[in-house]
């Protein structure tokens, strides 16, 4: 195109249009990854959703069968999760803490990628948690416990050294989570009028 792209500014948008195709692949890519971490997650999920049950026994002293599967999702997608944000990375990174926020947008296809991730592994975070306990059934419980997770994510990944602590990653991981409650919210809509 040359300069006579550039002067009808047909190419950043052709440019921006090749990094949007990047981007959807490594998105995609990434995501095939991660299906590997599924059967740990369900060799750590179960039991974990087993003791959860039992806990919530014997607090209030019976167990609805209605609600096993809710929580056995939610304690599956949390292993899958950590599994995801400790065990994807390599160990003996730098303990890098970067609290400016949008640092990770528009450096380049890559980093945008990471960043619609984060969003996205956090949307059936908040989703699972709305269906598991009545109490994330609103938008400032989910998103406050999304962000509480987040938290303790990037807090283990700084502990561990297996990534950085970004604000940026919280604040899309809160996103995700607000936005899996909004999908929860809007296909039981009608349940919760009845």
């Amino acid at each position: 195109m040359g300069a006579f792209g550039r002067k009808l500014g047909i190419l950043p948008v052709v440019s921006r249009a090749f990094a949007g195709r990047f981007m959807i692949k490594y998105i995609y890519k990434d995501m095939l990854s991660v299906m590997r971490f599924l059967p740990w997650a369900l060799v750590i999920g179960i039991p974990a959703s087993a003791l959860v049950l039992w806990v919530q026994k014997k607090r209030s002293g019976e167990q609805k069968p209605v609600r096993i599967m809710p929580v056995a999702a939610f304690c599956i997608y949390f292993a899958v999760i950590l599994l995801i944000t400790l065990l994807s990375r390599e160990s003996g990174g730098s303990k890098v803490i970067d609290l400016e926020l949008f640092s990770s947008w528009g450096i380049n296809s890559r980093n945008n990628a990471f960043v619609i991730e984060n969003v996205l592994l956090f949307i059936p975070y908040g989703f699972v948690s709305s269906l598991a306990f009545r109490g994330m059934r609103n938008i400032f419980s989910c998103t406050a416990f999304g962000a509480a997770t987040s938290v303790g994510v990037e807090c283990l990944q700084l502990v561990t050294g297996r990534g950085f602590f970004q604000l940026d990653d919280i604040l899309t991981n809160m996103i995700g989570a607000m936005l899996g409650c909004m999908v929860y919210l809007l296909l039981f809509w009608k349940k919760r009028k009845d």
